[in-house]
């Protein structure tokens, strides 16, 4: 029962994550995309403040109690401001590629590109000398071939939009090992809070010199800038971060890859997006990659419980 609860968790954090990228486009009809990126990313940190005090009030509560429970990582943590950084400065080229290359393509196609990131992590393993099973090699090349389907044009080229996606994948992928390796040593969700509010301050920074800030259209665009920051931001983290406590973690990676099936069918019911064949094809291809590349992480899983 535990374990279908943080699938449902998750499962509703793929589809906040994969609704959003219609409202990161509509955000796009209103203001810039680095002013987008600025109150995404730090009204997200904000909002994520009152999760951090009732986590570490449970916390304090246990340690009352004489339960053995670790202590609170304070925000003055050298290893957790490192991390942050690094992770934000990640966040915010992953982001901005993301939001600019998405006015150029459909938000359906964005979402599945951005969904790359789970079969680039395994490319990038290689240069930490850490091994990668031969499935997983084969949902790589799965995933290729669906991508040359989805973005490459009859004239063999790839769509400026399609282009700076592939860059945000790329970043995003640069960011899980990031995260995967300072999630241990400090509180993932105080790790999240100061990533966001990084990304969010590079955002600001940029659009005060490249974009032009209008305050009614700020306000115009309300209902996106809330929707990302506070749903798909803070929302669709910690139903990631509560939902991973009682679902494997290759269950989990498969249940959020869903996120690209998702933004196809929202893209598609909300904006009126449409795919050719080949595009949907390719896009069936991405997802088999997706469950390919997880193969041996649930062989692992399925012996770790048997033993």
């Amino acid at each position: 029962m535990r374990s279908f609860k943080g699938e449902v968790y998750l499962m509703l954090a793929a589809l906040i994550w994969g609704s959003a990228f219609i409202f990161q486009k509509m955000g796009m009809d209103y203001i810039g995309p680095f002013l987008f990126g600025f109150f995404r990313f730090t009204l997200g940190a904000l909002a994520l403040l009152p999760v951090i005090w009732i986590f570490d009030k449970v916390k304090a509560n246990k340690q009352e109690k004489g339960e053995n429970v670790e202590a609170p990582t304070s925000f003055r943590d050298k290893t957790l401001l490192a991390g942050a950084l690094l992770c934000g400065l990640a966040n915010f080229v992953a982001g901005s590629l993301q939001q600019v290359g998405i006015v150029y393509t459909t938000a359906g196609k964005a979402g599945f590109i951005t969904s790359m990131d789970i079969v680039i992590v395994p490319i990038l393993l290689i240069f930490l000398k850490k091994k990668v099973a031969p499935a997983t090699w084969l949902g790589v090349a799965i995933a290729c071939f669906g991508l040359y389907l989805l973005c490459i044009t009859e004239g063999f080229t790839i769509q400026l939009g399609d282009g700076l996606v592939m860059g945000c994948a790329v970043a995003y992928s640069f960011q899980i090992l990031l995260i995967d390796h300072y999630s241990e040593r400090v509180d993932p969700v105080k790790l999240s809070c100061l990533q966001f509010l990084w990304a969010g301050i590079l955002s600001g920074i940029v659009a005060l010199f490249a974009e032009t800030i209008d305050p009614q259209a700020i306000i115009d665009c309300a209902v996106p800038i809330i929707y990302v920051a506070i749903l798909e931001v803070s929302v669709a983290f910690t139903l990631q971060v509560v939902g991973q406590k009682y679902t494997p973690p290759a269950i989990a990676a498969i249940i959020m890859s869903l996120e690209a099936l998702f933004s196809a069918v929202c893209g598609a019911l909300f904006l009126g997006e449409t795919m050719t064949m080949k595009e949907m094809i390719g896009c069936g291809l991405m997802l088999l990659a997706f469950i390919v590349a997880q193969i041996p992480e649930m062989k692992r899983a399925k012996t770790d419980l048997e033993a």
